[in-house]
């Protein structure tokens, strides 16, 4: 996982992954007569959710965050943190019945089995109201009163927590968890398939930056702005062609050098800025990877950063 500095990117980071796994409890729960005769992925969802999402996640609000909160002058009993401690418990509680229960169901009449995807329904919905109120309410308390120091005692104590139970690798190993609990599930699926063809095409239409996809191969295959007035104005006959020959001769050199580095992942990103007809241009590179970790391409997003850089102090949505 990666290194966070805060302590509410470190718990939101733990929400993601614990969603992960409720995608696929709740797959399994859609297909629960079938899930109770192949139960492997119903009990690895149940066992992430009870070992991570409880064990070490709730217990690092519970034995760290929540205390600290208190002593902040936020009330323990009752409030928001009264409420959080008893959906932990609710939570809780329905986890440890349904794994009591897993081990007959495939056994269990079809009343009994439905009775048993209707728990973990209502675990799903308590669980997911619960993660919404902590990402949007609660650690926005915690953020107005914790301070930078207690910031990084926080983090250490998830830390010591994380290594005193899985050790130096804990991070490594709760994503190899939650990769066997997604294996073969078919549950986690990718956001963008909310969305129709045609909302992706006005999303990237809409984007107040220049995009440019250069595939695996090379060639050009995409960008945006077709049709509109762009910072460098190129038409559809560029789809199809090497992207060594949609740059000046004399930068070739550094395109090859950069698209290299990508394949080879000695670079992570390249960019360069340049004053361009009274404005300040930002053209940033990004290599393309799958999930599988190959290499797709590279995705060029070109910038006016001109009026950005004069922005001074704060305009806020809310007051």
């Amino acid at each position: 996982m990666e290194h966070y500095t805060r302590w509410d990117d470190f718990l939101v980071a733990e929400h993601e992954m614990i969603e992960r796994a409720m995608a696929v409890l709740k797959k399994n729960l859609e297909e629960i007569d079938r899930a109770a005769k192949e139960p492997l992925h119903l009990q690895r969802a149940l066992d992430f959710l009870l070992e991570f999402g409880d064990k070490m996640h709730n217990s690092k609000e519970e034995q760290f965050l929540f205390p600290l909160m208190g002593q902040k002058g936020l009330p323990v009993e009752g409030g928001p943190i009264g409420v959080m401690l008893m959906e932990h418990d609710a939570e809780r509680k329905l986890l440890l019945r349904m794994m009591a229960e897993l081990p007959t169901l495939a056994e269990a009449t079809a009343v009994s089995r439905q009775k048993f995807a209707a728990e973990g329904f209502e675990y799903l919905k308590i669980r997911a109201e619960h993660i919404w109120k902590e990402n949007d309410v609660l650690y926005g308390m915690g953020r107005k009163v914790i301070t930078d120091e207690e910031n990084g005692v926080l983090l250490e104590e998830f830390n010591n927590l994380d290594t005193g139970t899985y050790g130096e690798n804990a991070r490594e190993k709760y994503q190899q968890m939650l990769a066997e609990v997604e294996k073969g599930s078919e549950a986690r699926k990718r956001l963008v398939r909310n969305l129709s063809y045609e909302q992706i095409d006005a999303i990237m239409e809409t984007l107040p930056f220049e995009v440019t996809f250069v595939d695996a191969e090379d060639t050009v295959a995409y960008f945006n702005k077709l049709d509109k007035t762009k910072l460098f104005p190129r038409t559809r006959s560029v789809i199809g062609r090497k992207v060594e020959k949609c740059h000046p001769e004399k930068s070739v050199d550094m395109v090859r050098q950069i698209v290299s580095g990508f394949k080879e992942r000695t670079m992570d990103h390249a960019e360069f800025w340049i004053d361009f007809r009274g404005d300040k241009i930002l053209i940033r590179y990004y290599p393309v990877y799958s999930e599988a970790g190959d290499y797709m391409g590279v995705l060029e997003v070109t910038q006016a950063i001109g009026a950005i850089q004069k922005i001074e102090g704060e305009k806020r949505l809310m007051y």
